[in-house]
C-alpha cells in the first residue's frame, strides 16, 4: 500500500468515459480547506493533485504541473514501463510552474483536456487551459508533460494532476492476463490416449460380434469395456506429474546453474522442443553499463590502455593557456585569428586532443547533481554558495547512459563538468580553474536527425562555437571531406562499439545574431514548424571541422556470446525484441554475435502506408541469409496489411531484431510466431515490460536483474544470468523430454500388454467376459510390482551433460518430436501385442491339469517381462534403477507367500514352474533384445556415435 500526499480538489463529474477533463478549481463547496492529506493509492481519483517525493513511484498517470527543481523539469526512471534504464527528462506545464507559490494552484481556475486512454506509452495529446486569466491561456500537452504510473521520480519533488487511474493507466493497459500453459508432450499424449480409447471400444465390439450378439449383448459389451479398461493408462498422469516434479527438483539442484527456480510443474519438457527464442536486450543480453573505449582523431587512436596520454595532453594544454592568460588576457585570441586565415597549418596532436576532449565535455545534455547536505541553507541563493562541489558528492543525470559515460570519461582525463543550468555550463580544468560557458542554443537529439548540438560562448574569450555530435550516417555529409571516418566507424561497429562523430564550427558574433533571428522566427511559425526549424539549423551544419570519433561499449552480460553461438548451433532462431533505439540494437546484435560477422543486416526502412510496406517487403524478399532489423512502428504497419507475408519472410531469417517495441507488441510477436509456425517459442526478459511476452510464450524464462523481480516472478523458470539458458535447454530440456517420452510410452505399454493377455484368454475360452487376474493381482501389477522400475526411467539419460553441451547440434533432433510420435507408439503397440500373446499362449500351452497354474505362470512371466523391458529401455544405468528392479522383484517374491487364493505355493517352488516361466519370458524378450542390438549396430542414433 503506497501512501501519497494529495490535495483534494474534485469537481463533480470531472471525468467522462471517453475523453475527459480534470478540473483544478476550488469552487466545489464540499471541499475542505486546502492542505495535504495522505490517502491510499487505491483511493486516488481523476482530478486529484498528487505530490510525489524523490525516489517514490508515481501512483497513477498524471500531467506534470510543478516541480521543486529550478529548471522546471525533472528526471524519471521508466525501467518498469519500457525496460530502459536511462532516465527520461520531463517538463512541467509552464503556466503552473511560473506561479509564485505552491498554494497558488488552488487560486487558479483551470482544466486539463486529455485524450481517451491508449496503449501507446510514447505518445500523448492534451491541452491545459487557464480560464481566469485575460485572455485565457492555452498550452498544448505532449508526452514530455506526463508522468506515467509505475515510473519513479529521480530528482526533486513533483506535483501532478491525475488523468488516468486503475485499468486506464498505460502500465495496466500494457499487461496481459496470464494463461495456463500446456506442454506439447501432454497434448501429444492426449492424442495417443484418445486413440487407445477408440481401440478399447473397437476391441470390445469385436469381442461381442465374435460372440454372435447372443443374449443380453449390450451387458456383455459393458463387461468387456471394463475388462479391457486397462488399455487406458490412468496412472499415466500421476507418473508424468511426479516425473515433472522430479525434473524441477533436478534443475534446482544443478550446481552449474545456481539460483535457478522452477515456478511451474507442467512444462519442463517444453525446454527440449524450442525453435524460437525471443529475448529482451537491456539487462538480459547487456548490463546497461557504458564504458568509454576508444577516441580516434584520424591519425592517432587512443584505447583504454593509452588514456593517460590524453590526460597528459589535456594537462599540458591547460597549463600553457593558464600561463599565457597570466601575462596577457587577450593573447589566447590571436592564434584563433591566424588559424582562420590560414587553415593549412597542421595543429599539434596535443591541441587536437584538447579540442576533442573539450567538445565532448560541452556537447551533451548531462546535468551534474549534488545531494544537498543536511543543515545546508534552505534559501536557494545561499545554498548555491554552500553547495558541496566535491567529486564524491556528484552524480550525473542524463536521458541516455552513453552521454553519462562520455562526461565521466572527460572527468577521468581532467576536464570535469561541475555545474549546469538552462543558460550556462561550468567546467573545471586539471589545475582547478573553473571555466564558464554560456549556453546560447541546444538542439536535442531526435530519432530523425540522429544528432544533437549546442552553441556556447566562452565567457573568458567571448568566442562562440557550435559543437555537434551524432551518428556517422548523419554526420558524414556535414563535416569537411576526410578519408578515414567511414572506415574507422566500420571498424568500431564491428567491435560492437557505439560510435559518435564530434565536430565543431567557430561562429562570429554577426553570424550568430543572424542565425538567432532566423531561428526564433522559424520557431514561431504555425505551419511546418519542424521543417522550418530544421532548415535553419541545417544552414549552420555545413563544412564543420571534424574533431574526433568516440567509441562507447555497452558491456554484455557474462557468457552471452558463447551462449548465443551454442543456441544457434542447436537450431534455435533468436529474435531480439527491445524498446531501445535502432542503432543501439543493431550494435548489440553485432557485438553479441546474434548476427554473425559474415551476415548482412537488412535495416527495414520506416514505412507508414500500405504501398511503402509493399515495396520494402519486396526489397527484403530479394535478400538471402540476412538478418532483419525493424522498428516497432514499421512492424505495426506490416502486420496490419501483410501479416502473413511478413511473418513468412521473417521466419526465414537467421536472426531478427525489433527495436522500439512496446510491451504489448512484444507479446503480439510471440503470439504471431506461434500461430504462423506452429513451433514452440520461448521468451526471456528481466523487466516489468517483458512480463506480457513471457506469459504469451510457450515457455517463459525470467532473469533476476537490476530492473527488479517482476519478470522472474511471472515466468515459468527463473534464472540469475543469461548464460544459464544454454544448459537449461540443451541439458535439462533434452533429458526432461526424452525421459517423459519414454515414461509415457512405457506406462501405455504396461496397460496394453495385460489387456492383450485378457483378450487372448477370453477368445480361447469362447469369448467369455471373465477376468483373467482378479483383486490384488491387478492392483499390485500397476503399483507395487512395476511402479518403481518404470518410474526410475526419470533418471535415464541418453547423453552425458558435458557431451550435450559440447554438441548442441544434438538438440535439433528433439524439435522434430521423434521420441514420441504415432510411429514410436505403433512400435510399442506391436511389442505389447506380441508379448501379451506369447505370455498368454505360452502359459496356456504349458499348463497341465489346473487352471490356477495358468494364472501363476503367466503373471510371474508378465512381471519378469516388464522388469526386463525396463532394463531394455534404459540407456544409462543409475544405482537407484538397480535398487528399484530388485525392490520390485523382492516385493513380488515376498507377496507370493500371502497370495494363497491365487497361487499354489507347492507348485511355485517346483522346478517345472521355474523352467516354464523362464521359457516364456525368454521367448517374449529375447527377440526384442536381438532387434535392439542389431539396430544399434546397423543404424545407431546420432548421440551414440559421439559417446562411443
Amino acid at each position: 500500500m503506497t501512501k501519497v500526499i494529495t490535495t483534494r480538489y474534485r469537481e463533480p463529474g470531472s471525468h467522462s468515459e471517453k475523453e475527459g477533463w480534470s478540473g483544478l478549481s476550488a469552487e466545489d463547496g464540499s471541499s475542505s480547506a486546502p492542505g495535504k492529506v495522505q490517502v491510499k493509492s487505491s483511493d486516488i481519483q481523476v482530478g486529484d493533485l498528487i505530490i510525489v517525493e524523490k525516489n517514490q513511484r508515481v501512483p497513477s498517470d498524471m500531467v506534470f504541473l510543478r516541480t521543486s527543481e529550478k529548471a522546471g523539469s525533472c528526471f524519471i526512471r521508466t525501467d518498469q514501463l519500457d525496460g530502459e534504464t536511462d532516465w527520461k527528462l520531463k517538463v512541467a506545464v509552464s503556466c503552473t510552474q511560473r506561479l509564485p507559490a505552491l498554494g497558488d494552484l488552488f487560486s487558479i481556475n483551470a482544466y486539463v483536456y486529455a485524450q481517451k486512454p491508449q496503449l501507446d506509452i510514447h505518445s500523448f495529446e492534451g491541452t491545459f487551459t487557464r480560464e481566469d486569466s485575460d485572455p485565457p491561456i492555452h498550452e498544448s500537452l505532449s508526452i514530455e508533460n506526463t508522468l506515467w504510473a509505475g515510473t519513479v521520480v529521480a530528482s526533486g519533488t513533483v506535483i501532478g494532476v491525475v488523468i488516468y487511474t486503475g485499468k486506464e493507466t498505460r502500465s495496466v493497459m500494457n499487461t496481459s492476463n496470464p494463461k495456463s500453459k500446456a506442454g506439447l508432450l501432454d497434448l501429444e499424449l492426449n492424442q495417443l490416449t484418445k486413440a487407445l480409447f477408440l481401440a478399447l471400444v473397437a476391441l470390445s465390439v469385436v469381442m461381442v460380434t465374435l460372440q454372435g450378439f447372443v443374449g443380453p449383448w449390450y451387458r456383455n459389451l459393458l463387461r468387456f469395456l471394463l475388462l479391457f479398461s486397462y488399455i487406458i493408462p490412468i496412472s499415466l498422469r500421476v507418473n508424468l506429474d511426479m516425473g515433472k516434479a522430479a525434473y524441477g527438483w533436478m534443475i534446482m539442484r544443478d550446481e552449474s546453474i545456481p539460483g535457478t527456480v522452477v515456478r511451474t510443474s507442467t512444462i519442463p519438457e517444453e525446454l527440449g522442443r524450442l525453435v524460437y527464442l525471443l529475448t529482451d536486450k537491456t539487462g538480459t543480453l547487456t548490463q546497461n553499463e557504458m564504458v568509454f573505449k576508444r577516441l580516434h582523431l584520424g591519425t592517432v587512436s587512443y584505447g583504454p590502455d593509452t588514456m593517460d596520454e590524453i590526460q597528459n595532453h589535456v594537462v599540458d594544454s591547460y597549463s600553457q593557456t593558464h600561463s599565457q592568460a597570466g601575462g596577457n588576457t587577450t593573447s589566447s585570441t590571436p592564434p584563433r585569428k591566424a588559424q582562420s586565415s590560414a587553415p593549412k597549418v597542421r595543429k599539434s596532436v596535443s591541441s587536437r586532443v584538447h579540442e576533442a576532449v573539450k567538445a565532448v565535455a560541452l556537447c551533451h545534455n548531462v546535468t551534474p547533481v549534488y545531494e544537498s547536505r543536511a543543515g545546508a541553507a534552505t534559501d536557494a541563493e545561499f545554498a548555491e554558495v554552500d553547495q558541496d562541489f566535491s567529486d564524491e558528492n556528484r552524480t550525473y543525470q542524463a536521458s541516455s547512459p552513453d552521454e553519462v559515460a562520455l562526461v565521466q570519461w572527460t572527468e577521468s582525463v581532467g576536464l570535469t563538468l561541475v555545474n549546469r543550468d538552462l543558460t550556462s555550463m561550468q567546467l573545471r580544468t586539471p589545475s582547478g580553474q573553473v571555466l564558464t560557458y554560456c549556453l546560447l542554443q541546444t538542439f536535442p537529439f531526435t530519432s530523425e536527425s540522429k544528432r544533437m548540438g549546442v552553441i556556447v560562448r566562452d565567457e573568458s574569450t567571448a568566442e562562440i562555437t557550435f559543437y555537434m555530435k551524432g551518428a556517422d550516417t548523419a554526420m558524414s555529409t556535414i563535416v569537411q571531406y576526410n578519408d578515414w571516418l567511414e572506415e574507422e566507424c566500420g571498424n568500431m561497429a564491428r567491435e560492437g562499439l557505439r560510435t559518435l562523430v564530434v565536430a565543431k564550427k567557430a561562429l562570429t558574433e554577426e553570424q550568430y545574431q543572424d542565425f538567432e533571428s532566423r531561428y526564433n522566427q522559424a520557431r514561431l511559425s504555425l505551419h511546418d514548424r519542424a521543417l522550418k526549424v530544421a532548415a535553419v539549423v541545417e544552414s549552420l551544419e555545413r563544412e564543420m571541422e571534424l574533431l574526433c570519433l568516440t567509441g562507447v561499449e555497452d558491456q554484455l552480460q557474462a557468457g552471452v556470446r558463447p551462449t548465443l553461438e551454442m543456441l544457434r548451433n542447436a537450431g534455435i532462431k533468436i529474435w531480439m525484441l527491445t524498446g531501445d533505439k535502432l542503432e543501439t540494437a543493431t550494435c548489440i546484435a553485432k557485438s553479441s554475435h546474434l548476427v554473425s560477422r559474415t551476415q548482412d543486416t537488412h535495416i527495414f526502412r520506416p514505412v507508414t502506408s500500405r504501398g511503402e510496406a509493399h515495396l520494402e517487403l519486396n526489397a527484403f524478399r530479394r535478400k538471402h541469409d540476412c538478418a532483419l532489423v525493424i522498428s516497432g512502428d514499421s512492424l505495426e504497419v506490416c502486420l496490419k496489411y501483410y501479416e502473413h507475408e511478413f511473418m513468412e519472410l521473417a521466419c526465414q531469417c537467421p536472426a531478427v531484431v525489433c527495436c522500439r517495441c512496446s510491451p504489448t507488441q512484444k507479446a503480439r510477436i510471440v503470439s504471431l510466431l506461434r500461430q504462423h509456425t506452429g513451433r514452440r517459442t520461448c521468451a526471456i526478459g528481466d523487466g516489468g515490460n517483458d512480463v506480457s511476452m513471457i506469459q504469451a510464450a510457450d515457455c517463459g524464462i525470467g532473469i533476476e536483474g537490476k530492473e527488479g523481480r517482476q519478470a522472474s516472478l511471472a515466468a515459468d523458470f527463473s534464472i540469475t544470468q543469461f548464460r544459464h539458458v544454454g544448459r537449461l535447454l540443451v541439458v535439462h530440456g533434452r533429458s526432461s523430454y526424452k525421459r517423459s517420452a519414454a515414461l509415457g510410452q512405457f506406462v501405455m505399454h504396461r496397460g496394453l500388454i495385460i489387456s492383450t493377455m485378457q483378450a487372448v484368454f477370453s477368445s480361447v475360452f469362447y469369448f467369455a467376459s471373465v477376468p483373467l487376474y482378479q483383486g490384488f493381482l491387478m492392483v499390485g501389477y500397476a503399483t507395487v510390482y512395476t511402479m518403481f522400475p518404470v518410474f526410475s526411467l526419470v533418471l535415464d539419460e541418453d547423453v552425458r551433460p558435458d557431451t550435450a553441451m559440447l554438441y548442441p547440434e544434438l538438440y535439433k533432433d528433439l524439435t522434430k518430436g521423434r521420441s514420441l510420435s504415432f510411429k514410436t507408439f505403433l512400435v510399442w503397440v506391436l511389442i505389447s501385442v506380441y508379448q501379451g500373446g506369447i505370455l498368454m499362449y505360452g502359459a496356456l500351452v504349458l499348463f497341465e491339469s489346473e487352471f490356477v497354474h495358468v494364472v501363476a505362470i503367466s503373471f510371474t512371466a508378465l512381471i519378469l517381462t516388464e522388469l526386463l523391458m525396463v532394463a531394455l529401455t534404459v540407456r544409462t544405468w543409475h544405482w537407484l534403477m538397480v535398487v528399484a528392479q530388485f525392490l520390485s522383484l523382492g516385493c513380488y517374491v515376498a507377496s507370493l507367500a500371502f497370495l494363497n487364493e491365487y497361487f499354489d505355493v507347492a507348485f511355485i517352488t517346483t522346478v517345472t514352474f521355474v523352467w516354464k516361466v523362464s521359457a516364456i519370458t525368454v521367448v517374449s524378450c529375447l527377440p526384442l533384445y536381438t532387434l535392439k542390438f542389431l539396430r544399434r549396430k546397423l543404424s545407431p542414433p546420432s548421440y551414440s556415435k559421439l559417446t562411443s
